[in-house]
């Protein structure tokens, strides 16, 4: 079994914003040369989150709004007590969605559905460089 291992860097803005990594992770499994295996997703950090979505605008609003609603900005954390960085929000929704994913390739290909693409949310509350590791596994 082969294991290969990349680093990706996506520039955010915070605040529940979206990118899409499909475009990024399909090049670097194509570049692998893996056929058969499992490639995994992993973002760095605690304030970020990854997960598969239809990409497209309504879709991305309709999820920024939901995590609005379910961890509002502007709420008393608790984690504020302890670090007093305005971010108690942006650890609360990622923990909401976990850091990886592991995604099947069967023929050189990711198993993603037509309307499927691979996404990173960051939550924190400033923009940053997110890095993302991929490791590609099988034969």
């Amino acid at each position: 079994m082969k294991i290969k291992s990349y680093k990706i860097s996506v520039g955010t803005n915070g605040f529940c914003d979206i990118k899409d990594l499909t475009p990024e992770v399909r090049e670097k499994i194509d570049h692998s040369g893996i056929r058969e295996g499992q490639a995994t997703v992993f973002v760095v950090g605690s304030t970020a989150g990854l997960t598969t979505v239809e990409y497209e605008p309504g879709l991305v609003r309709d999820l920024q709004e939901l995590f609005e609603k379910i961890a509002p900005q502007g709420k008393d954390y608790h984690h504020e007590k302890t670090w007093h960085d305005g971010n108690g929000f942006s650890h609360v929704r990622a923990s909401l969605l976990k850091p990886s994913l592991t995604i099947p390739v069967m023929d050189g290909q990711m198993t993603l559905g037509t309307w499927q693409q691979i996404i990173l949310i960051d939550f924190d509350n400033t923009a940053r460089n997110r890095e993302i590791v991929l490791q590609v596994m099988g034969e």
